[in-house]
């Protein structure tokens, strides 16, 4: 993609520019410290004062949000470069104009206590089509197609609200569609490893079961001796009608109450546009019935959950 975009630039990836850690090249800037993937609004408006192109500044107009917005979906920068590209640009114009490239980050998928020399990753490898184009994930990729000596910056970020109980014997309830199971695995671990005696109930959704389960092995172990209470699972493609970790919920929501009330932390990691919306009103609905509750009252029980530190979420 680097190579692409220089290509597309007409200029030297030799060319030396001021970069984020100072003299650099620019095919090494683009490589390792700048966004040139995501299109944003704010970086065709300033693409725009140096292409001085008509077409791109009625693109921008007030009244063309719509079409900016489907021009936007899907597409890189070098898109933006090829159809509007800039007479006489440098690296170092273009490097300017550039954010920093934020890292990407993934949920711990392993227990320092029962792998302390590993670290346990859960990649869903991005790979689509959009505008012509085959486009790729920045980091997934480069995890998903790694080579035995392939080397990558890391770092831990720690997440101090999402994290299990103090109490081992407390039950605790793990909602996690997706690649958001990956937190789950490792608090399994982490209590098989404790010896913890509490109850795990896990609610795991995707779109096959013959493709999608991820970790099965681990969690029939875990079924069979004893660590996981309870699994339910969704997967939302393997019958005509869609079910979700939502439906799920809602199918159990006698027991989920029960659990609430012994005292269960309950646990959300994924997908934050939709599906932790979705859980959030089935919790909102399990609430409001099983305590009698009208919308204010579920409302108000959820935060006091929250406050707690019982209702945790980690979404993305």
């Amino acid at each position: 993609m680097v190579k692409e975009l220089i290509a597309a630039l007409d200029v030297s990836a030799e060319e030396q520019v001021t970069g984020i850690d100072g003299e650099v090249t620019l095919e090494h800037a683009l490589t390792h410290q700048y966004e040139i993937t995501t299109l944003t609004r704010p970086f065709v408006e300033k693409y725009a004062v140096q292409a001085q192109n008509e077409a791109l500044d009625k693109l921008l107009a007030p009244d063309q949000r719509a079409a900016l917005a489907d021009y936007l979906d899907g597409r890189f920068i070098i898109d933006l470069v090829e159809d509007y590209p800039i007479d006489a640009v440098t690296g170092q114009d273009f490097v300017r104009l550039l954010r920093k490239l934020p890292p990407r980050l993934y949920s711990i998928a392993s227990s320092h206590a029962a792998n302390p020399d590993e670290i346990h990753l859960t990649v869903a490898a991005v790979r689509y089509e959009s505008a012509g184009r085959a486009r790729h994930g920045v980091a997934s990729i480069q995890l998903a197609d790694r080579s035995e000596d392939a080397k990558l910056p890391i770092y831990i970020d720690h997440n101090k609200n999402f994290k299990l109980p103090d109490n081992d014997d407390a039950p605790i309830i793990m909602i996690g569609p997706g690649t958001g199971v990956a937190p789950f695995r490792a608090f399994l671990e982490e209590r098989e490893e404790r010896e913890a005696s509490g109850d795990n109930w896990l609610l795991f959704g995707a779109q096959h079961f013959r493709t999608d389960f991820y970790y099965q092995t681990d969690w029939l172990r875990w079924r069979r001796d004893g660590v996981l209470t309870r699994m339910d699972v969704a997967f939302s493609r393997d019958q005509d009608e869609k079910v979700y970790v939502q439906d799920k919920l809602r199918a159990a929501g006698r027991d989920i109450y029960d659990w609430i009330e012994r005292g269960a932390t309950i646990y959300v990691c994924g997908d934050a546009n939709a599906m932790a919306h979705d859980v959030h009103e089935a919790l909102l609905e399990i609430l409001a019935q099983h305590r009698n509750l009208d919308a204010d009252g579920a409302a108000d029980a959820l935060k006091q959950l929250q406050k707690e530190k019982r209702y945790q979420r980690d979404v993305y």
